[in-house]
Parts: C-alpha cells; sequence; structure tokens
C-alpha cells in the first residue's frame, strides 16, 4: 500500500469522505483498508542491564533493568522486532515488594512470552485492535501467575510494549509504509498532529542523585527538573524527607535561568508516584513549597496518590498529572473528571497502542500531555519522543515538545546501549543544552525505528524463526 492509499484508508477509518463519496457507511462495500497479515512465527529474547547506582522511587530501588526483545513473523517472511524496557517496581509496587527483583521481572517476561505464544497462527489488519485483544488475555493470565487478582493494568501493558512495537513495524512493512507519520490512525492525528523543532529533555532527579549532579545537569543546559518525591518511611516521615529535598534543591537552583520559560525561571517537576495517602499531607507540601518561594516554578506534581484512593483534586492549587493511574482512555478520562490536568504519557511503558488512545482523550478535553520516561533504552527513547514530537505544546513552553529521558543518568553501560542505535551519532539522537533538537533529517527517518538494528536483529537469526 502507497502513502496516498494509507491516506484513503485513514480516512475511511475515521468516517471522512474520500474522492468519489465514500464515507465509513459505504465501509463495507470497499475493499479491506490494510494488507491483512497472518503470523506465521513468533520469539523472545530478554538482557539485563545494571544501573550505575540503586534506582530509587515509589520507596523502593532497583539495580538492574531488564531489556526484551519481541520478534513477529508474517507468512510473507517479513518480520518486526520490538524492544521493552520491564519495569515491575513502576508498573505494580506490590509485584516488586512480594517477590525478589528477578522473580518479578521473571513474571512479567512471562507474560510478554505468552503474548507472543497466544499470537501465533492469529490474522490482523490493525495493531491497535489488535493490542486491545492481547491486553486482555496477558492481563488474565498475569493476574493467575502473579497470584494477584487486583494485578495493576500497567504491569500488563508494560510487558505489551515489545510486542505492540514489533506489530506496528510489521505492520508498517506490510503495508509500504515508511513513517511514523504515516502510520498514524485518522482517529488519533488531531492529538499528533505537530512537527515541533525541538523538545525540552528532562532529567531525572531520583532520591539518591547528590544535589551537585543537579547543578552540574542545569550547568550543562537542562532546565525542566524531574524530581523523585515520596521517599520511604510513614507519612510523616516522607513529608519531613521531601521538604527537606525539595528546599535543597532549590536552593541550589536559586539564580538559574533558561531562555526556555516567560519568566526564566527553572519549571519543577515532583514525581510522587502515588506516595500520598491523604489531600492534606500534599497540601502541607505544597504550602512548605510556598514558603520557600518555590511554588510558582511548580509546572507538574504528578501521580500524589494512589489510584485506589480516587482523589477529587479540583481544589488542589497546582497542575496535578495522571500516570500509572491512566492504565487505558477510559481511566484517563475518568482523571480528567477528577480534575487532574495534564498527562503523562507513557508509549515505552503502556504500548504505543494504548498511548495514540489516551493522547486523543485528552486532546479532546483540552488537556495537555508530556511523554515520560521508564529509563529505557536509547531505541525506546526513540519511540516517546516520536510521540513528543507531535503533541501540542505543553503550557509555558510554546513551540516545545517535552520529553523525559534518564537512561543516561542511570544505566552503567549507556554508551553500549546507544550503539545499538541505528544513528548515535545523529545530532538529534543526542540531549544538546537541555533540548532535544527535530530538524527535517529526524522526521525523514522517525528517529531511526524503522532502520533495522543489527544487535537486535541477531537475537532471532532466521534458522531458528
Amino acid at each position: 500500500m502507497n502513502r496516498r492509499d494509507f491516506i484513503k484508508a485513514s480516512a475511511l477509518a475515521a468516517g471522512g469522505v474520500v474522492a468519489g463519496g465514500v464515507s465509513l457507511a459505504r465501509a463495507e462495500e470497499a475493499k479491506p483498508a490494510f494488507n491483512s497479515i497472518t503470523v506465521a512465527d513468533t520469539g523472545c529474547d530478554f538482557e539485563r542491564e545494571p544501573l550505575l547506582r540503586p534506582f530509587g522511587f515509589k520507596g523502593g530501588y532497583l539495580t538492574n533493568v531488564w531489556q526484551s526483545a519481541a520478534m513477529i513473523r508474517s507468512t510473507s517472511g517479513k518480520r518486526g522486532i520490538g524492544l521493552c524496557t520491564h519495569s515491575t517496581l513502576w508498573s505494580d509496587a506490590k509485584v516488586f515488594a512480594s517477590n525478589s527483583e528477578a522473580g518479578g521481572n521473571a513474571l512479567m517476561f512471562a507474560m510478554t512470552a505468552y503474548a507472543l505464544k497466544i499470537l501465533k497462527g492469529r490474522t490482523f489488519t490493525d495493531p491497535v485492535a489488535l493490542n486491545d485483544e492481547l491486553f486482555k488475555e496477558v492481563y488474565a493470565y498475569g493476574k493467575q501467575i502473579t497470584g494477584m487478582p487486583k494485578l495493576r493494568q500497567t504491569f500488563a501493558l508494560n510487558a505489551l510494549v515489545g510486542v505492540d512495537n514489533a506489530a506496528w513495524l510489521l505492520f508498517a512493512k506490510e503495508n509500504g509504509i515508511a513513517s511514523f507519520d504515516e502510520m498514524i490512525p485518522a482517529a488519533y492525528k488531531p492529538a499528533l498532529s505537530q512537527h515541533h523543532p525541538k523538545a525540552a529533555s528532562i532529567p531525572l532527579m531520583a532520591y539518591t542523585i547528590p544535589i551537585e549532579e543537579i547543578k552540574q545537569a542545569v550547568q550543562s543546559g537542562s532546565f525542566f527538573m524531574k524530581i523523585k518525591i515520596g521517599q520511604k518511611g510513614t507519612q510523616e516521615e516522607m513529608l519531613e524527607k521531601d521538604m527537606a529535598r525539595v528546599s535543597a534543591i532549590h536552593a541550589a537552583l536559586d539564580g538559574c535561568r533558561t531562555p526556555y520559560t516567560k519568566s526564566g525561571k527553572l519549571p519543577y517537576y515532583f514525581d510522587a508516584n502515588g506516595r500520598y495517602e491523604k489531600k492534606e499531607t500534599l497540601l502541607r507540601l505544597i504550602d512548605h513549597i510556598r514558603k520557600i518561594g518555590a511554588f510558582e516554578q511548580v509546572a507538574i506534581i504528578e501521580e500524589p496518590f494512589d489510584e485506589e484512593q480516587e482523589v477529587d483534586v479540583h481544589d488542589i492549587p497546582v497542575r496535578l498529572a495522571s500516570d500509572e493511574s491512566a492504565h487505558t482512555d477510559k481511566d484517563a478520562l475518568k482523571r480528567i473528571e477528577m480534575g487532574y490536568r495534564a498527562m503523562a504519557l507513557k508509549a515505552i511503558a503502556k504500548t504505543l497502542s494504548m498511548t495514540m488512545k489516551i493522547a486523543q482523550v485528552a486532546y479532546e478535553k483540552d488537556v495537555p500531555c508530556f511523554c515520560a520516561d521508564l529509563t529505557v533504552n536509547p531505541v525506546l527513547v526513540e519511540w516517546n519522543k516520536n510521540v513528543a514530537a507531535r503533541l501540542k505544546s505543553f503550557p509555558g513552553l510554546e513551540g516545545l515538545g517535552l520529553v523525559e529521558t534518564n537512561g543516561h543518568q542511570n544505566y552503567k553501560n549507556w554508551e553500549t546501549m546507544r550503539s545499538y542505535h541505528p544513528y548515535p551519532d545523529a545530532p538529534w539522537s543526542k540531549t544538546e543544552r537541555g533540548v532535544f533538537t527535530f530538524d527535517a533529517d529526524y522526521y525523514a527517518k522517525s528517529g531511526g525505528i524503522f532502520t533495522p538494528m543489527p544487535h537486535y536483529e541477531a537475537m532471532f537469526p532466521e534458522a531458528h524463526v
């Protein structure tokens, strides 16, 4: 299928009228929009990547991160290989706490392998619909093997990231699609229609990052600071630690300026990962932030409350963002109705398919989005950047996308991992003075996600497929 045919098919899928007056009502009379893809075989493998130091959030700590690869081969002989960074702690802290670190990762990897197993022999034309089908089955399987009937849905979505990416890449090959823009279904194009020239690159300041390292990041050009709060301990102990941490960071960065905000001051992005149990506790933190003179710099407080609390936040005086509580588009709508005024998108943790659905819901409700990281590998950073480059600008950052990436801060072998990227030396593949630049070459190559990657291709030699 060429680009013209793809655009026509997308218009049909969205219910629009195309040449000849064809509408959704007559779609049944038309030929199939996309080529049918039958899965002949699948495969998966993983690598463990050690971290520079224990990485703390949600009151827990990671020491290494599993990077998996999923392969899907069609009956035509084409194949797609998708990557996934597994994060048991982020996706379900209870699974992390009730298993060894390796045990929790093994459970998620088992779900990835299960998805690929049940995919064999299936025929699909739409990766989004396929992901919806797999999600239901993999989630049910995950509840069974973890022994947790209330397993968080993000655990299953995280397990499906590589499978979903592989399906999209195979779909693109089978239909002659060569760019991310062409690949976006018409139904989700309104939310992903920008082409920003740059995106702010957000570093992550976890509990253990020294203040001096934070200052060095700002001196190197970083300006949109993500700071982990919600530290380990009782609620009182957590609050005291968080207030002390915020005070120390704000004092260290006093006087720092950036050309990317109207005030010239650095925006603060606090991520609590659901650790605050009461609204009153969060308001005490906000009062402290006000007292130290940092209130006007707070751009976002992300996920302050555990999703099961369902706290109405319309009266919180700062912009709250939903992250892991917005498992699906339905959950995102519910959070928006509760008063959340931003969405942290994670194409690299909730699948590209689900992320596009969430982005569209937020767009229709005029709720800004940005892309958050999962400490993913350099190739997955490009999947996140492809989304961030096309979202509407975040309030206060006109003309800029907004994407977090912190792998360079946390992986011991980051430069080796970068060598697996198809264009590791491209200017757009690196953060420069706090931003990613999206030039014509970047958009032409879609960040390299369609380019063969020998390191990952070698995991699935043809003789074993």
